[in-house]
């Protein structure tokens, strides 16, 4: 039985663009499913959960699609200025990150903002959620990276990195995590929170998606997409994706082995089949669509892939005593909010006068 697949891609042209996968023949095909043309400005962000697509804009809106029922949803209006960045938690939450330096928290039952957090001074370019749901990364234009306990909505960890990060991102297991500054990808360590290693691109980086806990695609501002190992801090294989700079890069897991899915300034979106051997072999390509529109951003949506919400392996040390507890203990647990006060360790001249209410 056929894979249901679809490609969601957001364009400078203000078009969110969906097209249905064709996973039968050996060569896949993509067919337009639907164009939705909501918002008054290019689109900057997209992200997928097993039911909802969402899409956020320099229009300042974010346009909900329900992909089970294939009508629009509404419009999330919270931030003031564009959204730079979404991420769904499982199906439960979504992230949102904007220029207005807000982070906020929402839930999918009926769209409502759980919590603001003033992430960033300057503008939140990038978040990442961590396995347990516990943590979240943020990296903005006040040149910090920092960590969110999200049981509490408050700072846990703040690291002044001395340049502006444009792309924050968890191991798939959530014991790493990399930031990226322009053509570098540091690689940190959750133990320490410090840089274990790094690993330079040629070019600037535009997106990066992690294919195992060791495997990282980096695209970058040229037509070449490359798969490094954190690990061994370099650039394992390398293959020319297409003719101009590519923007985005996605991947999923099939039977035995993983699709990775890249789109391009050129208006084209490949799907390329990658076998994940000791040796990594340049993929091969399953199939590709034109899109004909300027591409900004990426999303797959496959209704079987809800993110796993059980098994989680237990998060190991970080800064703090009480998130390490936390971290522990899985995610069914009901926690107490008086466990889990964490004070702002970049500000210990501030104490909690409540004594851990």
């Amino acid at each position: 039985m056929a894979t249901v697949l679809k490609l969601i891609a957001g364009s400078y042209e203000q078009i969110t663009v969906g097209y249905r996968v064709n996973t039968d023949e050996k060569e896949w095909t993509a067919e337009a499913d639907f164009t939705h043309h909501a918002h008054t400005a290019s689109i900057s962000a997209v992200a997928a959960s097993e039911r909802f697509v969402v899409t956020g804009s320099k229009d300042e809106t974010m346009q909900l699609y329900d992909m089970k029922k294939r009508i629009e949803h509404g419009a999330l209006l919270h931030h003031d200025g564009t959204i730079s960045c979404l991420e769904f938690y499982g199906n439960s939450h979504l992230l949102s990150g904007g220029e207005d330096g807000l982070v906020c928290v929402w839930s999918t039952k009926k769209w409502e903002c759980l919590k603001s957090i003033n992430a960033h001074k300057g503008h939140v370019t990038s978040l990442s959620v961590h396995p347990s749901g516990k943590l979240a990364l943020t990296v903005g234009t006040d040149k910090t990276l920092r960590t969110w306990n999200l049981i509490n909505g408050r700072s846990a960890f703040i690291k002044n990195i001395k340049q502006n990060a444009h792309i924050v991102r968890w191991t798939p297991d959530g014991d790493k995590y990399v930031v990226v500054i322009n053509d570098k990808v540091d690689i940190y360590d959750l133990q320490t929170a410090s840089v274990t290693g790094t690993i330079t691109n040629p070019k600037r980086i535009s997106s990066v998606k992690f294919i195992n806990n060791s495997l990282l695609a980096v695209a970058g501002d040229d037509e070449i997409v490359r798969l490094c190992d954190i690990g061994k801090e370099d650039c394992v294989c390398e293959f020319k994706a297409h003719e101009t700079r590519v923007k985005a890069v996605d991947s999923f897991m099939m039977e035995d082995y993983c699709v990775l899915v890249t789109a391009s300034n050129d208006g084209f979106i490949k799907m390329w089949k990658l076998h994940l051997k000791e040796e990594l072999e340049s993929p091969i390509l399953l199939g590709e669509v034109n899109t004909t529109a300027r591409l900004t951003c990426l999303a797959v949506w496959k209704p079987s892939s809800v993110q796993q919400t059980t098994e989680e392996p237990a998060a190991k040390a970080t800064t703090s005593e009480e998130l390490i507890k936390e971290l522990s203990k899985t995610k069914r647990v009901h926690i107490a909010t008086e466990e889990v006060i964490l004070e702002d360790e970049s500000k210990p001249k501030k104490k909690k006068k409540d004594g851990g209410k």
